[in-house]
């Protein structure tokens, strides 16, 4: 029942997106932009990871809202979220994860401020915002020849809404 929501909102969201395909972001892990907060305050997407792949360490500037809609993801805690598992981390939080289990994981992410990669003694190697994000998603649509359907807060006055 979980995958067969997680494929429905999932193809309702490409749609809603104007794209055909997730969005590469590396070996066995994609996105899929849903909205981006108005002001650059943050953004809203599915991640999907293949089992095994990990998101190394990591802090986040403000707060994040996870939801696994299918598959299993481990915490650098230990515990194991599966679909309908909710986790809130609060901003400063500093953690790595990874898809477990033998299927992929589907996760619905609401991120507030910016990502950064951490490196030796939590030195930033990459920092990703808003704008990175919206970046990412003009450059794929040209890519795929598809038009932007989701707007940013500048084209919108301040509302962040799909075109």
């Amino acid at each position: 029942m979980a995958v067969e929501f997680a494929n429905l909102f999932v193809a309702a969201a490409m749609r809603r997106a104007g794209l055909d395909a997730w969005i590469p972001e590396g070996d066995g892990k994609w996105s899929l932009p849903l909205q981006f907060l108005p002001a650059g305050a943050g953004w809203v997407e599915l991640m999907r990871l293949d089992p095994g792949v990990r998101v190394g360490l990591h802090r986040h500037t403000g707060e994040v809202h996870a939801l696994t809609l299918a598959g299993e993801r481990r915490l650098n805690d230990g515990r194991v979220l599966r679909a309908g598992d909710y986790v809130y981390e609060p901003a400063g939080n500093v953690d790595w994860w990874e898809a477990a289990g033998k299927e992929q994981l589907l996760v619905h992410v609401v991120v507030k401020g910016s990502v950064e990669y951490l490196g030796a003694h939590h030195s930033v190697l990459q920092r990703i915002d808003t704008a990175d994000r919206i970046a990412e998603y003009r450059r794929h649509c040209a890519a795929v020849g598809s038009r932007p359907r989701i707007q940013d807060c500048l084209d919108r006055g301040g509302q962040s809404r799909a075109g």
